[in-house]
């Protein structure tokens, strides 16, 4: 029997259908129909000048927003070969911890829901308005803060942020724990994860898996570590991995990951630099807003980069980050013009979605549920 699995289910996370094959409740078969939520993100780009489209990544992967705003402004410096004050650098990397936490908490809440932990999804969300206060405190908005810049920083880090952070780093860890005391000795939620969706090393590799997807197959790979960006050279952090490659060892993975990024955004709080905020680079980068009020060249020159943006240089790259959900890439073509000639990104939820099939091999209708909630997609990122 062929059954229709979506597209507008509230299992699938997201606007997925999935045409599943069946004998009895064995799943056989299965294909996953991608493209209802299509914006044409890229294309819509490439219409608009490299400051106006900043905008635009933050909303293909809507639940670990600052990753894609970032992956795309490191892309436009490193064409510009602009510095990056050590500041902005440092409060990138906690803003961006800060949104794994956010997006985990997303993803355990929705996921334990599915399989009927329905105080988990209250207890997730608590923690997680607090981290929307911060990024209000800091952007003016809970989602889209449209903060980093290429350059730096859109403004200093507001007074009472760091406060109000450390508060949060404090409650974190015990929040953990309470996520914890919930399932860990759960009999349901133990027979609902450990051996399902099982997805080998070598699968995993093949398919082009990363983030705790990977990891939770037993491959140690983490671009924070291997390849690293921003400060994460200059932090300590460990990398989780299980070797079972079941829906259990992602949520390990991804509940570990959380304590990690509560410690990286610790040592950037107690180590987090003075001086500027945003490179000194009048070419592409807003005057600062109060000259705007006493400076007609600080005016001309704001109201030019807004309306007309500034030109890069020709060239292309193909910058990489460590997503939530793992290896998020952008590639970016320059032809010294004010807009980019070509955007891509390497979507870390679309690929994931690509290993649904294999982990799906000798699995039940009802364990479905579990093994789509763990690959953790989004499905704006996937069809973008």
């Amino acid at each position: 029997m062929t059954v229709n699995f979506g597209p507008n289910h509230p299992s699938t996370h997201g606007v997925l259908r999935l045409v599943v094959d069946l004998d009895g409740e064995q799943v056989v078969g299965l294909a996953a129909v991608i493209g209802y939520l299509h914006t044409g993100f890229e294309k819509n780009m490439e219409q608009k000048t490299w400051w106006k489209a900043i905008t635009y990544p933050e909303r293909i992967d809507y639940v670990s927003f600052q990753y894609n705003e970032l992956v795309f402004v490191l892309a436009i410096e490193k064409l510009l070969e602009i510095e990056v004050p050590p500041r902005a650098t440092w409060m990138r990397m906690l803003l961006c911890e800060l949104t794994r936490i956010h997006s985990h908490l997303i993803w355990l809440g929705t996921a334990a829901l599915e399989l009927g932990a329905i105080s988990m999804f209250w207890y997730c969300f608590r923690e997680r308005d607090r981290i929307l206060d911060l990024f209000e405190l800091v952007g003016g908005t809970r989602m889209h803060t449209r903060y980093f810049q290429a350059g730096g920083l859109a403004e200093d880090v507001p007074p009472g942020f760091f406060d109000e952070c450390a508060k949060f780093l404090d409650v974190m860890p015990k929040a953990i724990d309470d996520y914890e005391a919930l399932v860990n000795r759960s009999e349901i939620w133990l027979e609902r994860t450990q051996g399902v969706g099982l997805l080998s090393a070598d699968d995993a590799i093949a398919l082009g898996q990363s983030g705790p997807v990977l990891r939770a197959s037993g491959v140690d790979w983490d671009l924070r570590r291997e390849q690293p960006y921003l400060a994460y050279d200059r932090v300590d952090f460990r990398v989780p991995v299980y070797q079972e490659g079941d829906v259990y060892a992602r949520y390990r993975v991804r509940m570990e990951e959380m304590r990690e990024s509560v410690r990286i955004v610790d040592q950037a709080l107690r180590r987090m630099p003075g001086g500027p905020w945003i490179a000194d680079d009048r070419k592409v980068v807003l005057p600062p807003r109060e000259e705007l009020h006493t400076s007609m060249e600080s005016l001309i020159h704001h109201f030019k980069i807004v309306t007309e943006g500034y030109r890069v240089p020709e060239g292309e790259v193909y910058v990489t980050v460590e997503s939530p959900r793992g290896e998020l890439g952008c590639y970016v073509v320059s032809d010294g013009g004010p807009k980019p000639w070509r955007v891509k990104f390497r979507a870390p939820s679309f690929v994931a979605l690509e290993a649904t099939a294999t982990c799906m091999h000798d699995a039940l209708v009802a364990d479905l549920i579990a093994i789509v909630g763990s690959l953790d997609t989004v499905m704006g990122e996937v069809d973008r």
